[in-house]
């Protein structure tokens, strides 16, 4: 079972977050390097980022199909 992923780390820089082991930087068992925690990457509101993605920026616009080009056959 993974272990629970923690949020808001309060040091993430002292872990490697590539898998469920947490390793720390100075003795990784798995990776060449450290992988950041998403935190790092994407500032303190990274959870919020994906569902900002998601949703269109204006509701009342409706997706439009692709135009049909002619081939000319």
């Amino acid at each position: 079972m993974a272990k629970k992923f923690p949020n808001h780390p309060a040091n993430p820089d002292r872990i490697c977050w590539g898998c469920d082991q947490f390793c720390a930087v100075n003795a990784m068992a798995c990776a060449n390097e450290r992988s950041p925690h998403p935190v790092e990457l994407f500032g303190e509101d990274w959870l919020a980022w994906g569902d900002r993605q998601l949703a269109p920026a204006d509701a009342s616009i409706e997706p439009t199909a692709p135009s049909e080009t002619k081939t000319g056959k």
